[in-house]
């Protein structure tokens, strides 16, 4: 462009009025981001729309806190979509629900199976105040990785469908005795001349339950590891103290088992609305006549009538944890609950660590696929069938 033609340019742009300063305000039909609360948008299930997806937008402009777009070319509005709390039946997870009754016939033992075909026995026993069902997502996920193992999960007395002669006496050696009951019945039911190998997995109470089976030591031969999810000894009785406070803020009923289920998740007492909608419905049961709640589902176990308990349930946890034969695995949700003897017995190479920050106390149904991944692997570790011995030293001297 030469000199003359720049001169008649710039004489043109000194003739041109100035530019109006931005309004305050804008101007109608026009919105700034972000929305006023007039133009508040419920919260979706979906991920947030980003540009940096979409090869028709800008990520440049949409992106900025000042942009100016006009209201008339809003995207419409997508309606929240509604949680599903609908129950899930059991057997979307489990092949068999059983009843097993003892010779005696005074307790019958409720337990959901899935035959192994030449795979281990996953063994699992709930925590107080849940049910056997609290294992359905972790089950499934198991099979998923390893299709030949089986699992067994089972109402402890005074939880879900199994009956006893004393449904309060919840002490650990008689929740022991009833899990060793269980694991005869069964192999009893199903014909079997030894039982399968076995992995036992505890949560909470179930916890301290396989720890003590384990070192009882009447399952020897069969148990070839055991697992406890988040619970250990000095956190556990330290928050005895303040259990009886959270008790209290529960409330005692439900109007439907869709409300519950619904409790359980938006308090995040379960993460996974999945999980809870299996495993909650069998926590509840209609309101008995001589009932003080107004509402017409109430909980199947009074937690606080097992106070008594609590102590004798944990006392000695760890020690007996370390000591017992087998694989030892420990799942917790935070490294803040170890105590000082998990702690030494960790630095020593005693036992397996998985940490789980993503979860909460129920972390086998917060993240099942997580737990089921680390038990498999924990299974193929310990799997005496695998190991390969060398030959004796008087049949290589024949040879």
């Amino acid at each position: 462009m030469s000199n003359l033609q720049k001169e008649f340019l710039r004489a043109k742009l000194r003739k041109l009025p100035l530019e109006p300063p931005m309004p305050l305000h804008a101007p109608h039909g026009l919105s700034i981001f972000p929305e006023g609360p007039d133009e508040a948008v419920e919260a979706s299930d979906e991920l947030p729309h980003s540009p940096l997806t979409d090869d028709s937008s800008s990520a440049s402009s949409a992106s900025s806190t000042g942009t100016i777009r006009p209201s008339n070319f809003h995207r419409p509005l997508q309606p929240r979509k509604k949680t599903n709390f609908d129950p899930i039946p059991w057997n979307t997870h489990f092949s068999s629900s059983l009843l097993l009754p003892t010779p005696d016939g005074s307790s019958t033992f409720h337990i959901y199976i899935t035959l192994p075909s030449t795979g281990p026995l996953f063994v699992f026993h709930h925590g107080a105040g849940s049910s056997g069902l609290s294992s359905a997502l972790l089950a499934t996920s198991i099979r998923s990785l390893l299709p030949t193992a089986g699992i067994l999960s089972f109402d402890c007395r005074g939880h879900g469908e199994t009956t006893t002669g004393d449904d309060h006496d919840l002490s650990l050696s008689t929740l022991s005795q009833d899990m060793a009951t269980v694991l005869s019945l069964t192999a009893s039911h199903f014909g079997w001349e030894k039982l399968p190998d076995l992995v036992l997995v505890g949560h909470s109470l179930g916890g301290a339950v396989v720890v003590d089976v384990a070192k009882r030591g009447e399952f020897r031969d069969c148990v070839i590891g055991y697992c406890v999810i988040d619970v250990v000894e000095g956190s556990a009785m330290d928050a005895l103290q303040s259990m009886q406070t959270y008790l209290s803020t529960r409330p005692d009923g439900f109007e439907t088992v869709e409300q519950a289920i619904e409790w359980h998740n938006r308090t995040r007492t379960l993460r996974n609305p999945l999980s809870a909608r299996i495993s909650v419905p069998a926590l509840l049961h209609p309101s008995p006549p001589t009932s003080t709640s107004r509402h017409p589902w109430t909980w199947r176990t009074d937690l606080s009538s097992t106070q008594p308990f609590w102590e004798n349930w944990f006392i000695g946890l760890s020690s007996k944890f370390l000591s017992a034969s087998g694989g030892k695995l420990l799942i917790l949700a935070g490294t803040d609950r170890l105590d000082k003897e998990l702690m030494i017995g960790q630095m020593q190479g005693k036992y397996q660590l998985i940490v789980v920050p993503e979860a909460g106390h129920f972390v086998h149904e917060d993240v099942p696929e997580k737990t089921a991944a680390v038990l498999v692997e924990f299974y193929k570790r310990n799997d005496r069938s695998a190991l390969v011995l060398p030959p004796k030293m008087t049949a290589v001297k024949k040879a």
